[in-house]
């Protein structure tokens, strides 16, 4: 019984992790497109810098790129 109650326990807490960690929808990519080209380009390809960059640059971003940062945490 014990063994069963961590095991989904253990199974609980990595699809939480998981899906904390999942990259934006495809809507979310281009509500934030223009906004990362303009002021994080150099960040292509490289996810966790870009997420930084445009959470850095929020006050700048669209009000749909700032909505996706804020979805995410930013």
């Amino acid at each position: 019984m014990k063994i069963s109650v961590l095991a989904a326990l253990l199974l609980a807490a990595t699809a939480v992790s998981a899906a904390a960690q999942s990259g934006p929808t495809p809507q979310e990519q281009m509500a934030c497109r223009g906004d990362a080209s303009k002021f994080c380009a150099e960040h292509i390809g490289k996810p966790p810098e870009m997420n930084a960059c445009l959470r850095q640059n929020k006050t700048k971003l669209s009000d749909s790129c700032r909505k996706v940062v804020e979805s995410h945490g930013g």
